[in-house]
């Protein structure tokens, strides 16, 4: 009976109508989650009745239901926020967490610290990414991001170099005495470097020209600091000498003599690298690092590559995603670089709560990469990805749905009404 059909073409209405406020509903009670995707309910109709069998036309639909509910993948907005763990990815791609359920995905880049150093989720999921190797260069190798809280190493110096202006004008007489280096040095200056305990060490550098375009220089210490030296005297510790061309450029460097002996345990004979410029006889051109000059003796900059050992004082994200630990000693180091996800189908991934999603057989599998790389987002440090429900949109679409299902209600009502009638024939 074609009043029957109708009756159940309206509860498939309501059905379906009522499915399609909940996915509003949802979307409204999501309008502040970080990272929420707003979802749209697809409406499907029910197969229908044809009047004239295989030769189709004169079809009555049965009505209707809720095909797919897909989330819109559009960007959410990216605020701002002055907390240093927080993470928003502009474009493609998902963090990767893992925890007691496994591995899932998410947008809400709310991380902290927990007490173990683990960056975690607010539900205490483990954020996965690219570790470092000692260098500081990222492997490819996705794990725990995680930073040390025990001392970082001392590591001692093994290279020293020097860029500096030897005066060419000085005269070539002068000669040096190590019970008065100062006053009897043409230039003087003072670095320091680290013995393989990480103890800082003052080294003082002299500097005599012994003829033309030819230099000799001594590296001292307090002879507290030197195995066998006398506290109160100057022990020395390299010796060497410099050639330069008629233009004032690095011809050759040479040590003639070192002995970084340090006392307090420290490594003995300790090998440094004493660096003056690339010089020509070496290969060079002679341009980087000391010349001779015509202009007053000047140390132009200096480094050397020790440390002391030190704990961690800062932390932060860069927008490449890279997570770095300033130390006390003043190094600072590449700890982990965060991995983003990238799905053939992300909009057929797996809600499994708490802003998490779960790789399903539509999606396809997470194909692990670097912010940027191959079509993924880029990462915003100190930022958040909002929401992208729009509340206006969500209201208009309460409306026409509430509409649409007063009006699959008012067929069902009819329909009880000329059903009503039926009844009524055999009075």
């Amino acid at each position: 009976m074609g009043v029957l059909s109708s009756l159940y073409t309206g509860v498939s209405g309501l059905t379906a109508q009522g499915e399609a406020l909940g996915v509003i509903g949802d979307n409204i009670a999501n309008a502040n989650t970080i990272g929420f995707k707003a979802s749209r309910a697809e409406f499907q109709d029910i197969i229908s009745k044809s009047l004239k069998g295989v030769l189709g036309g004169n079809q009555i639909g049965r009505g209707v239901k809720i095909g797919a509910v897909n989330p819109i993948m559009a960007q959410g907005n990216v605020d701002s926020t002055e907390r240093v763990t927080d993470l928003a990815i502009s474009g493609d791609g998902y963090f990767k967490v893992k925890g007691s359920d496994g591995d899932t995905y998410t947008r809400d880049g709310a991380f902290y610290f927990d007490k173990d150093g683990y960056l975690v989720t607010k539900d205490k999921q483990k954020v996965q990414g690219f570790t470092t190797d000692e260098k500081g260069m990222v492997v490819n190798k996705v794990d725990d991001i995680k930073f040390p809280r025990a001392l970082t190493p001392a590591k001692g110096t093994t290279e020293i170099k020097f860029d500096l202006n030897l005066d060419s004008r000085v005269d070539a007489k002068k000669k040096f005495d190590v019970k008065d280096p100062y006053a009897t040095s043409h230039y003087s200056t003072g670095i320091e470097m680290y013995d393989s305990q990480g103890n800082k060490q003052l080294v003082s550098m002299f500097f005599n020209k012994v003829a033309d375009r030819v230099w000799e220089f001594k590296g001292m210490c307090d002879g507290k600091a030197v195995t066998g030296g006398d506290e109160g005297k100057l022990s020395q510790v390299v010796a060497g000498r410099l050639e330069f061309t008629v233009d004032g450029k690095l011809k050759n460097q040479e040590v003639t003599e070192q002995a970084f002996n340090f006392t307090g345990g420290a490594l003995q004979d300790q090998k440094i690298k004493i660096n003056f410029g690339d010089a020509i006889d070496a290969g060079g051109k002679g341009l980087d690092g000391t010349k001779q000059y015509g202009k007053t003796s000047d140390l132009i900059s200096w480094n050397q590559d020790g440390a002391a050992a030190g704990t961690i004082t800062g932390l932060s994200f860069n927008d490449e995603g890279m997570l770095t630990a300033v130390y006390s000693n003043g190094q600072a180091q590449d700890l982990a670089q965060i991995a983003i996800a990238k799905f053939e189908n992300p909009e057929a991934m797996f809600k499994v709560g708490n802003n998490r999603l779960r790789e399903s057989r539509d999606s396809g599998v997470a194909a692990m990469g670097a912010p940027k790389a191959a079509g993924r987002g880029s990462i915003y440090a100190k930022s958040l990805e909002r929401s992208t429900v729009d509340l206006a949109t969500e209201f208009v679409n309460m409306i026409q749905n509430q509409r649409s299902f007063q009006a699959n209600a008012k067929t069902i009502t009819t329909t009880d009404e000329l059903l009503n009638e039926v009844i009524q024939l055999k009075r």
